[in-house]
């Protein structure tokens, strides 16, 4: 690595090693005073959006050390013994930011985005930095199989410019669904779903029976009163994970309180990030009008975890976490076990919820085969993903000598870019395929997704 290189990749390591709580208010801080809002109200603002990012980040991990055990002690109940550990995607964001080629992954994505807003390609100002390591994963991936720096960029490039045109693209029932005014979501462990969610919703719409059956929270609270209510939900799910867990009665009753906390609080946690984003997200769309006249739709790009204080994400989470350990067992081929990232399960399903208009037994259905493919392709990956770990000194030795990551690892839309650069004939034409699905999702679920009034625009 050259001077240039070496001092690039300590200056964005220096500030990777902020915590997301303190990164990302100073990034809001900094982009508020950009575009002229005055520095009381900046200041006031990105401290409100730490504040509840602090919120939604401790209940999240509250979920993740409650039902963290669980998923683990369901895990060593089926016997299984795979060879492939499952990290998480904390310890593989690590290692992806360890990598030589992440400083200038991060780089580019700034460069991208400014040029995809300057010539109107995208509406998504995206200012989650912390989760540009999505991309550059892919370019890691890419850059480590071909040993070609450039062809990893190219790859990081690619994925970026996708992913924030699905954040656009899925704006609107996120909005909707997840009360977000003006924001939008280009995480990619998300945002590659939302296309597979439409085209799976549309496809039930057409099977007789299954198009029938509906189960959204409205519905839930009005079919079952109390017994509807989000946190008696998470109480509910909380019994039936306990019990599939082996738990004992003190056990079970404190996973099902501690589900019940997760559902009340983590929707209150996302309502005052919005008192905070808000101000923020009005002081940029009234500097943008003032010189892009004809643009007043400009979306604030976050990360997905401000999403799943959606009950609806939250249930369909903890309904997937059981299956997925079971598919574990059962899928022919699988070598990963996973513990780590079921924690994560609401990020994974939280695009196909959305795109489901939150049919909770519609999104559990188009997340089963989901989940059979991130088995299959984390355990393909394994070996890439552990030589990785490998070339940035990441300690493996007490996981053991495969490792992956579930959910982040097995993700299909960053591997199918890693094996098309890799030149792959047959993920080439897979390729142009998936193109041609999604161009047909897009033109077959317009109104759906931006409603009758807005169809004709949002193709243009």
């Amino acid at each position: 690595m050259d001077g240039f290189g070496q001092t690039l990749y300590n200056a964005v390591q220096y500030v990777l090693s902020f915590d997301s709580t303190v990164m990302l208010p100073v990034v809001i801080f900094v982009i508020a005073l950009f575009f002229r809002i005055k520095p009381a109200k900046a200041f006031r603002s990105a401290l409100t959006v730490g504040i509840g990012f602090v919120g939604v980040f401790t209940i999240f991990n509250m979920l993740g050390n409650t039902i963290g055990p669980a998923a683990q002690a369901m895990v060593e109940r089926t016997g299984l013994n795979m060879p492939a550990v499952d990290l998480g995607w904390a310890p593989l964001s690590a290692i992806t930011w360890g990598t030589s080629i992440a400083p200038f992954c991060i780089v580019l994505t700034l460069i991208i985005n400014i040029v995809m807003l300057a010539f109107k390609w995208t509406k998504t100002i995206d200012i989650d930095i912390w989760n540009y390591w999505h991309f550059a994963f892919a370019g890691a991936l890419v850059y480590v199989a071909t040993d070609n720096f450039i062809l990893g960029l190219v790859a990081a490039g690619v994925a970026t410019v996708v992913i924030i045109k699905i954040a656009d693209w899925c704006a609107p029932l996120t909005q909707k669904y997840c009360g977000l005014p003006g924001i939008s979501l280009p995480t990619l462990s998300s945002a590659t779903f939302f296309p597979i969610g439409l085209l799976g919703n549309w496809i039930i719409d057409k099977i007789p029976v299954i198009n029938k059956l509906h189960a959204d929270p409205e519905t839930i609270q009005k079919r079952f009163g109390i017994f509807g209510e989000p946190m008696m939900i998470g109480f509910i799910l909380g019994i039936l994970i306990g019990l599939l867990a082996g738990y004992d009665f003190n056990g079970i009753v404190g996973l099902a309180i501690n589900l019940a906390a997760v559902m009340y609080i983590l929707p209150r946690m996302v309502r005052i990030l919005m008192d905070g984003l808000i101000p923020i997200s009005d002081g940029v769309k009234e500097f943008m009008a003032k010189r892009f006249p004809d643009r007043t739709d400009f979306y604030i790009g976050l990360d997905i975890a401000v999403a799943t204080g959606n009950p609806a994400i939250i249930s369909t989470g903890l309904l997937l976490t059981p299956i997925a350990v079971l598919l574990a067992f059962i899928v022919p081929g699988n070598q990963t076990l996973p513990v780590s990232d079921l924690a994560n399960m609401a990020v994974f399903c939280s695009m196909i919820v959305v795109a489901c208009n939150q049919n909770i037994v519609r999104a559990v259905i188009i997340g089963i085969p989901c989940l059979i493919g991130d088995l299959l392709i984390c355990s393909s990956l394994a070996p890439l993903i552990t030589q990785l770990a490998t070339n940035v000194n990441y300690d493996i030795s007490a996981a053991g000598n495969l490792v992956t990551a579930f959910l982040d690892g097995g993700n299909p839309f960053r591997y199918l870019i890693y094996q098309v650069f890799s030149g792959n004939i047959v993920a080439i034409g897979i390729a142009a395929v998936v193109v041609l699905l999604v161009i047909f999702t897009y033109k077959v679920t317009k109104k759906q997704v931006f409603g009758s009034s807005e169809a004709e625009d949002a193709e243009e």
